[in-house]
């Protein structure tokens, strides 16, 4: 133990406070914040594995390929990209999860050392309205799975309520906020809850999906001719200005999880562990999920008579009511899992950390659901291009920038080394603001972003994660060679 800090250092490295007491009236401080004791510390390699394979078992996954070919890539092309994308992804991620797994702090804490305990708020807002954004995705993809579902139950089901509005059906809308329901209840049992869920959701849906899978490829007599298609380009030179967007649209895909995954390694048993969970599980799945999602598609074109992507319009094709039962509640199973873990334990944490006396983790989760319906996920929806070229694109700038401050911080200027007890403190070691964090956040964002406005500029936004992640780190890295840095206590 470090009598100067309070802080019991184990042989492993993990650190914890010796009295967390002593933070109890700190307005930084509350229960679902706190840092976890080591004695709870218990996620294994299984779990982060079966975090990742649930996560990545989703609805936008599946359909991931299809906005890559929609855009003129053969299938080999698309599923290299997922699969280069992710496993670039997963080094930030790695490396944002170490601190979580040392201190026992989630995500907003995390940032309170680069930004200060006060600015720590720019990046986790940031962070949380890009997972609202996400949840209603989710949520709206659940409550079709939900329509899909009573419409084979029930025929009479699409039209019970009347026309509705905006395009669905008064029942569509109730189905989504039924879904919307759902995962807001779960929050409310808290994370001990979802682990269980994630443990399960695993290898279910990745069974029903595979049993999907078998199904079509018999029924299509082959593979269809989705992977007959070779793509319209012919040359690299042609290719290249579609692959490096689309590249950087995969990386964005996961460029929220980047930031805070300390929000789960907070609880793992060990570094090793924790690595070895996400290293064996990201790549791969998305990966093989994402050339199920191909497989099933192509042989969709067969046996129906067009490409049919979405699996749910898919499954909506089938007149057994029990198949379809039994399929849309693996596509429910599927998206409850992802949308709670990626989508709702971040920005919970993040909403908490503006007002911790007066936010709890739940206040926060609830404030996520209504964001997401705010944010009309039926519209992002609406376009795969828009989805993957708009969407995932552009906010994968702003989510790079605050990845490059946060690495730089932890790993070059800090060296690994925090003052735990500080990161609770309003006058504590890291003060209210740090400048320089914030100046290269902007500056990674103008840079991402200015092709938005400014056609020279135009070939940055197509490298908006690596612009962002580079130059804000870079330009983190080197103001603070010129600002002096309180180390911590001790």
């Amino acid at each position: 133990m470090d009598g100067n800090t309070g802080e019991i250092v184990h042989a492993d490295g993990r650190v914890e406070l010796a009295d967390a007491s002593v933070l109890l009236g700190s307005a930084l401080y509350n229960e679902d914040l706190a840092p976890v004791p080591v004695a709870r510390r218990t996620w294994t390699t299984y779990n982060y594995a079966a975090l990742w394979i649930s996560m990545a078992h989703c609805i936008p996954t599946y359909m991931l390929a299809s906005g890559l070919m929609n855009s003129g890539m053969n299938w080999k092309q698309a599923l290299f990209t997922i699969l280069l994308g992710n496993t670039i992804v997963l080094v930030p991620i790695l490396l944002n999860s170490h601190p979580g797994t040392k201190y026992g702090i989630p995500f907003p804490v995390f940032a309170r050392a680069a930004y200060g305990t006060a600015g720590s708020n720019l990046p986790a807002l940031m962070r949380a309205l890009v997972a609202c954004g996400w949840f209603g995705i989710q949520a709206w993809i659940g409550g079709e799975a939900l329509y899909t579902f009573f419409t084979a139950v029930f025929p009479g089901w699409p039209t019970l309520l009347g026309a509705g509005f905006s395009g669905h059906t008064t029942t569509e809308w109730l189905s989504f906020l039924m879904f919307w329901g759902l995962n807001i209840f779960v929050i409310y049992r808290g994370m001990d809850v979802l682990r269980k869920v994630e443990n399960w959701a695993a290898p279910y849906v990745l069974v029903v999906t595979l049993v999907l899978l078998v199904w079509a490829v018999r029924e299509a007599k082959g593979i269809g001719p989705l992977l007959a298609q070779p793509g319209k380009f012919r040359t690299f030179s042609e290719f290249f200005p579609v692959f490096i967007p689309s590249l950087t649209a995969m990386i964005g895909f996961w460029a929220t999880l980047s930031l805070n995954m300390p929000d789960f390694t907070r609880f793992g048993r060990s570094q090793r562990e924790q690595v070895l969970g996400q290293v064996v599980a990201l790549p791969t799945t998305m990966f093989v999920f994402a050339a199920m999602g191909v497989l099933i598609t192509s042989a969709s074109a067969i046996i129906f008579g067009e490409a049919i992507w979405d699996p749910v319009k898919l499954v909506g094709k089938f007149t057994n009511p029990l198949v379809v039962a039994i399929a849309m509640f693996s596509v429910v199973v599927a998206t409850l899992a992802v949308n709670i873990a990626a989508n709702v334990v971040s920005p919970a944490n993040d909403f908490a950390n503006l007002l911790p006396r007066h936010i709890s983790f739940k206040t926060g989760g609830l404030i996520t659901g209504l964001i997401g319906i705010a944010m009309q996920p039926w519209r992002l929806l609406a376009d795969p291009k828009g989805y993957i070229f708009t969407w995932l694109l552009g906010y994968s700038g702003g989510l790079g920038s605050i990845a490059g401050v946060l690495i730089a911080d932890y790993w070059i200027v800090r060296k690994t080394k925090l003052d735990l007890k500080s990161l609770y403190l309003p006058n504590g070691a890291y003060g209210g603001w740090n400048p320089a964090a914030v100046v290269a956040t902007f500056a990674g964002c103008a840079l991402a972003w200015g092709g938005l406005v400014v056609p020279v500029l135009k070939p940055l936004y197509d490298y908006a994660w690596f612009v962002g992640f580079f130059a804000a780190g870079g330009l983190y890295a080197l103001l603070m060679q010129v600002r002096p840095l309180e180390p911590p206590a001790g």
